[in-house]
Formats: structure tokens, C-alpha cells, sequence
């Protein structure tokens, strides 16, 4: 936000002498609404024109309004702000305690005290012009009359003086300025030197965001040069930010990924007695196919492979796996109809020694059966 030396100009009212000589009267000094400025009187170099908007806000404000009463009046604009270290040189008067709103104006009394300031007055010099500093923003709006303005004086508003001049430049109308050479409307900065020339002369804007600001015209490449560099810094960190942002999305979704996997492999305790069930019956129907089949150690699939191959014969080795389910579900199939009683039955009862008892029996049978023939007396009269 710049700070803006401004001047407002109107006609002095009802002038009247008092019994010390001195001279009174009555001014509107300022006032609210739009008013339009040359862009170098704002410290621009675009060379066209600026209307700034002064809001009730502003204008009106009670720290503004308190910095009217006391001021000293002088005759033209002095070339420096008056202080107190040079107040005797440029004041021929000052303004009154009784600072007022009226209407759209502010309106305050004001005594001339100085000889020459007073026979100006009475030959014709009867116009006045504010002198005061405001803080000011680029911003573009509306005002409440529909007029559009490029900036908005924000204040606090500070009265520095009130000027008789022969003729302010905007007359009637409060517009800003006199011609005078250090005052209408120009930048202000801590560390100007008030008592030289305009500081629009030595004086570049430059914008800052949404804001512009007063700096010397040497200074402004830099700054300029600096904005370039930041633009491009943020840029490059957006970038890089946008980067990093990405790799840790890829890591977050394997990561989410492996997370699945890993649950998807965790049974629960349905799941695992099921799984535990199964096992059993399947070696089980595998120990019913091939009893001796050896199943410790082998996956589902390999089991009943082994018990295929040991049915059926090696080549049934490289067969596939569909193949090998198919053949294992039939042998399943048939190992459930069969009687295990009678299957073992089929050979005969097996001793501890191996030796089939019913085939021993009847072999023991025919051998006595042969002796006993043997060994019989013939028979008489055969």
C-alpha cells in the first residue's frame, strides 16, 4: 500500500475581519466520492489517468478527522511538509478546533493572522487547498454513484495544511491539486527528501501481488528481477512438489496392494479348519487308492499325483495337471463302492508268516488223503 501526498482545492467562503486585524472564514476542505488524477501525480509511468475513490470510511474516520484542527495555514504550497522545525516560515494562520461533516464535505474553520497573506486575500486570492498524506490502494471497483475507480484512498487521512492559492486548478469541484510543484498528488515514502523535486520524477511503481508500490527508479529492475526469480522458484517447487507427491501415491498403492495380498492370505478360523478338514479327507481317500502312498511334505496337487503314477505307472508322470485330477477323482470315485472286507478276503486269510491258512489246509488235506490211499489194504475179491 503507497502513501500519497494529495492536495484538495475550494473556495473560501464568507471571509470576515476581526477586531485584531486578523481575518476569519469557513471552508468545505474535502470530501468524499471520485476523483481522477494523472498517473505520474500517483507515481505511475503509464501516462494516462487514474480515478481514486475516497470512501465516508476515510474521509470521515475520527483519526482522520482529528488531524484537521490546529494545522497551520499558508499562503501557496510550500515546497516541504511544514513542521515544527519550519513552521515559522511557511504559516500565516491556522485552522480552527471546530471540524465538521456537512454532507458529503468536511468543513472547518480557518484564521488568516499574517498582513500580506490577508491583502492576497483581499485582491482576489480566495481559493484553498488541502495538503495531506493517505495510504492508497490499486484496486479496481464501483463507488456507490456507479462511477469505476483504479484505486481507493484507505485512510487514515493526515492534514498537513491549508494553502490560499490564486486559483486551484479543479476550482469548485475539491479536485486535487494546484500546480504546485511538491504537492497535487505524489508519493510519499519515509526516507523522501520532501524539500526537492516532485519524487514522480525519481519514483517507479511496481506491483507486488495484488498491491503497488513506490520505489526508486533504480531499485525497480531489481525488484523486478526478483519477482522473475520467485516466480520461477515457486514454479520449480510446485513442480518438484507435485513430483514427490507422485512417487509417494505410487509407494502408498503398492503398499495398499501388498496390505490386500498379505490379508488375503490370512484364514480365518472357518477358513483354516475347513482347510485342515480337507487335508485329512484327502489323504485319506489318497491312503484308500494306495495305501502305502506317501503324502508328508507333498502339496494337494502333488499327492494326488503320487497316488496316479503308483496306479498307473510312471508315464502317467507328464500328464497335466487337469489330467491328473481327472484320473485321481475316478480312482476316488471307485475306491469309495469297493468292500474293504471282501477285497481282503480275495487272497485268503494271511498268517503273521505270510503263508495263506485255507491253501495250507487243503493242500494238508489231499497230501493225508493220498497217504491214507497209499498205505490201504487191497480188498478181498476185487
Amino acid at each position: 500500500m503507497t502513501e500519497i501526498k494529495f492536495t484538495d482545492s475550494a473556495p473560501i467562503t464568507g471571509m470576515r475581519p476581526t477586531s485584531d486585524g486578523y481575518m476569519v472564514g469557513e471552508v468545505r476542505c474535502a470530501r468524499t466520492g471520485c476523483q481522477t488524477y494523472r498517473s505520474s501525480e500517483l507515481g505511475l509511468v503509464d501516462g494516462g489517468t487514474v480515478t481514486v475513490y475516497r470512501p465516508e470510511t476515510a474521509v470521515f474516520h475520527k483519526d482522520s478527522l482529528a488531524t484537521f484542527a490546529g494545522k497551520p495555514v499558508t499562503l501557496g504550497h510550500p515546497s516541504e511538509q511544514v513542521t515544527s522545525a519550519n513552521w515559522r516560515d511557511h504559516a500565516v494562520g491556522d485552522i480552527g478546533d471546530e471540524i465538521a461533516r456537512d454532507g458529503e464535505f468536511v468543513k472547518v474553520p480557518f484564521r488568516l493572522m499574517d498582513a500580506s497573506a490577508i491583502a492576497s486575500v483581499q485582491d482576489g486570492t480566495r481559493e484553498v487547498s488541502m495538503g495531506y498524506t493517505t495510504p492508497i490502494q490499486m484496486q479496481d471497483g464501483t463507488a456507490p454513484d456507479g462511477t469505476p475507480y483504479q484505486a481507493i484512498q484507505t485512510g487514515p487521512i493526515r492534514i498537513n495544511h491549508l494553502a490560499i492559492v490564486p486559483k486551484a486548478r479543479g476550482g469548485e469541484q475539491l479536485r486535487i491539486g494546484d500546480g504546485a510543484a511538491n504537492w497535487g498528488a505524489i508519493p510519499l515514502t519515509p526516507t523522501a527528501d520532501t524539500k526537492g523535486s516532485p519524487m514522480a520524477d525519481t519514483l517507479q511503481t511496481v506491483v507486488l501481488g495484488d498491491q503497488a508500490a513506490q520505489v526508486a527508479v533504480a531499485d525497480a529492475p531489481k525488484i523486478e528481477a526478483f519477482k522473475v526469480g520467485m516466480a520461477k522458484r515457486i514454479t520449480d517447487m510446485e513442480t518438484a512438489h507435485a513430483a514427490a507427491v507422485a512417487v509417494l501415491d505410487e509407494k502408498l498403492a503398492k503398499a495398499e496392494a501388498t496390505l490386500d495380498a498379505e490379508k488375503a492370505k490370512v484364514l480365518s478360523d472357518a477358513d483354516l479348519d475347513k482347510r485342515v478338514q480337507d487335508r485329512a479327507d484327502l489323504i485319506g481317500v489318497a491312503k484308500s487308492i494306495v495305501s502305502d502312498v506317501k503324502t508328508e511334505g507333498l502339496a494337494d496337487a502333488a499327492i494326488r499325483k503320487a497316488v496316479v503314477v503308483a496306479k498307473l505307472g510312471d508315464t502317467m508322470a507328464d500328464k497335466s495337471a487337469a489330467y491328473i485330477d481327472a484320473r485321481f477323482d475316478i480312482m476316488a470315485e471307485d475306491a469309495a463302492k469297493a468292500d474293504p472286507f471282501a477285497d481282503g478276503m480275495k487272497g485268503g486269510t494271511v498268517p503273521a508268516t505270510g503263508t495263506n491258512i485255507a491253501d495250507t489246509a487243503y493242500a494238508a488235506n489231499i497230501a493225508h488223503m493220498q497217504s491214507a490211499y497209499r498205505n490201504a489194504e487191497p480188498v478181498k475179491g476185487a
